[in-house]
């Protein structure tokens, strides 16, 4: 998916909100906005937003002289995160239909995206995660999905952000464990999962985790290690969350299913819903 237009005040606003919570000092907001617009300004606009993003927050980090800006609201997300967690797998075993059920919480835990929000309190998360159950979900591929998973014997799940990985691992835990790898951030960005958080939240004893080794906020092959490439070459089915993944592998021709909530017009266009729609998607493969 290529930068649209409607980005670029998206990738502006992002680049503002991270100055801030970097620094408090107004003089490196400025350096940092100025250097964001020089940037913008040259972009290839056929590059995937994530590829901009990585670009932006290397800066970011660069110019703040901070490696890991978000580690504290990362930390905050998954602890609020794993509070729910037992009351939610609860939800899910008694459900009717529990495969289902785990699907639309892991959409829910997508909207915990500083990317897109820098502030969620513990009641927003609540009532997100309660109408989830209920919600409208465009599950067209839903009965596919399933299929494929009974099929698959190599399977990778393209984790998105901290916090949120609590709600994958309630849909993970309905998967054939021995079939998964979780796939984490190499290097911060944002507030994308890495090791660290999926060692908290408990997904490392439950199944095989590893890095992509890169700091962009999606998966692009390129800047990903040769280890982690050989890995997605190999897996017959991918299970790639959020926005970010969506953005950079929606023209990929491997079987990748998506799993997001919309939250911008752009891709809500590119996805032909609304905004707010929650998607399991099949790619197309």
């Amino acid at each position: 998916m290529k930068i649209y237009l409607d980005c670029i005040p998206c990738f502006l606003r992002q680049t503002i909100e991270s100055a801030r919570l970097t620094t408090d000092d107004e003089l490196v907001h400025e350096s940092i906005t100025r250097e964001v617009l020089r940037l913008t300004a040259e972009m290839d606009m056929d590059q995937s937003p994530p590829a901009i993003g990585q670009q932006i927050h290397r800066l970011i980090r660069s110019l703040a002289g901070n490696d890991d800006p978000y580690r504290t609201l990362k930390e905050k997300y998954n602890i609020m995160a794993m509070r729910l967690y037992s009351e939610l797998a609860k939800k899910v075993r008694e459900s009717i239909n529990p495969i289902e059920s785990a699907i639309r919480l892991a959409i829910a835990g997508n909207i915990i995206d500083l990317g897109v929000k820098t502030s969620l309190n513990e009641s927003e998360v609540e009532d997100i995660i309660r109408k989830s159950l209920y919600q409208a979900f465009d599950n067209t591929d839903f009965d596919e999905f399933c299929g494929e998973i009974d099929k698959a014997r190599d399977i990778l799940y393209l984790a998105d952000n901290a916090g949120e990985i609590v709600f994958d691992r309630l849909l993970i835990e309905l998967l054939p464990l021995e079939k998964i790898t979780v796939v984490v951030k190499g290097y911060p960005v944002i507030n994308d999962a890495t090791m660290q958080d999926a060692e908290f939240v408990g997904l490392t004893a439950i199944t095989d985790v590893i890095d992509n080794g890169s700091d962009a906020p999606g998966t692009i092959l390129e800047t990903c290690s040769q280890r982690f490439q050989a890995r997605f070459e190999q897996a017959d089915l991918i299970i790639a969350k959020g926005q970010g993944n969506y953005e950079t592998l929606s023209n990929s021709s491997k079987k990748i299913f998506f799993i997001l909530k919309t939250k911008c017009p752009v891709i809500a266009k590119d996805l032909s819903c609304d905004i707010g729609t929650m998607v399991l998607r099949k790619g197309r493969f």
